[in-house]
């Protein structure tokens, strides 16, 4: 660690935590360690992890929930005219492909336009969502910075630093991404050879060949791949935190799960759990809320409507399912981010005594004591 100077580089000199000045110097004589914002400058335990997050959640919600909002919200603006402007060029030939009988097959006039319009459609999707999640994963660690130290962070502050760092943060989470591809391939072959073999009656060919190699695949690829996905978790945090390109950064994260990689799991399990739970709970008012305009939509409908008519109908529950889900999409991409953005500092602070340059930057006494010396020259580079 020799290389690094504060949150962007170097080891840290001085006593640990929980040892020397930092531990219990005799009968009543503990200090507890400074808390100058949402965590205690010491290693954390699960309630100070959860207990950080949600703290974040409550103190920065306008930066959090602000930029969430505006940048999902836009990315579904951005998407839903573009399905407009799709279907309004290939509607035509959505109408006739719909109005063929079972006997007739669409034309390929017909077929290419569709397939054109979902592909560009798909691609889109899939460039606004990669933007869209790396703003979000830097733009939680650079809230989180400020919160760690108890100081304000500006909204243009937050965007700012967000937006240098998301390049390498999209790298790191395209390169995270690649490690779950193997297991997911060969469940989804395992499904597709299920499909083929329930529709073809046959259990003994080529089919059930490949449900059985996708479901050993997966079994066998599927703890490797957990496995490889926490020891990479920390990286948008070091992209964010260090400075680092998102190879080094994977490199760092792997270098900090070092040792504690069955407790990161069960924090980022249990964090997941939570946000999952969360949304899920938000979505259900959304989704009553949507019934009854959907209802009213739909009984107004001809016994043979035409697709923008279905649409129009269901326009009203649409809508209401699409808040919901944007807002259970902000909770379950925050609060796990901010949970495994605390996982790097108690890492940190665990293995390379992070906690003193911390007390230093926030400007309050270390353990209660005097202010601690400066480390490298001055405070820690955040």
């Amino acid at each position: 660690m020799a290389q690094d100077a504060g949150w962007g580089g170097g080891a840290y000199g001085g006593a640990a935590y929980g040892g020397g000045p930092y531990g219990p110097p005799g009968w009543g004589g503990w200090v507890p360690p400074p808390k100058p914002g949402v965590i205690p400058l010491a290693p954390l335990k699960l309630g100070d992890v959860l207990g950080g997050a949600f703290s974040t959640m409550g103190r920065y919600w306008k930066q959090l929930f602000g930029l969430a909002a505006a940048l999902y919200g836009g990315a579904a603006l951005l998407m839903a005219g573009a399905v407009a402007v799709a279907y309004s060029a290939v509607s035509g030939h959505l109408d006739h492909v719909i109005s063929l009988d079972y006997d007739e097959s669409a034309s390929s006039t017909d077929i290419v336009p569709l397939v054109v319009a979902g592909g560009v459609l798909a691609l889109l999707g899939i460039v606004t969502m990669a933007v869209v999640s790396g703003l979000m994963y830097a733009a939680v660690p650079a809230v989180l910075q400020e919160a760690v130290l108890g100081r304000p962070a500006a909204f243009a502050a937050v965007w700012r630093k967000a937006w240098a760092h998301v390049a390498p943060v999209i790298g790191a989470l395209i390169l995270t991404a690649l490690v779950a591809t193997v297991p997911v391939l060969l469940v989804m072959a395992a499904f597709i050879g299920v499909i083929i073999s329930v529709l073809t009656m046959d259990s003994g060919g080529a089919a059930a060949t490949a449900v059985t190699l996708g479901i050993l695949g997966a079994l066998v690829t599927g703890p490797l791949a957990a496995w490889i996905w926490i020891k990479v978790c920390l990286a948008p945090a070091a992209v964010v935190f260090e400075g680092r390109g998102p190879v080094a950064a994977l490199r760092r994260s792997a270098e900090l799960v070092r040792g504690d990689w069955w407790r990161i799991f069960g924090i980022t399990l249990l964090a997941a759990l939570i946000a999952g739970a969360a949304g899920y709970v938000i979505q259900i008012p959304f989704s009553v809320l949507g019934l009854f305009p959907g209802m009213i939509g739909t009984a107004s409908l001809e016994e043979d409507p035409s697709p923008t008519a279905v649409i129009v109908a269901m326009s009203g529950y649409m809508v209401a399912t699409l808040l919901g889900q944007l807002v259970s999409q902000i909770i379950s991409t925050t609060f796990p981010q901010l949970v495994t953005g605390l996982l790097y500092v108690d890492r940190r602070i665990r293995t390379e005594n992070l906690g003193p340059a911390l007390a230093e930057a926030a400007g309050v006494p270390a353990q209660g004591g005097p202010m601690p010396p400066p480390y490298g020259g001055g405070a820690p580079q955040w």
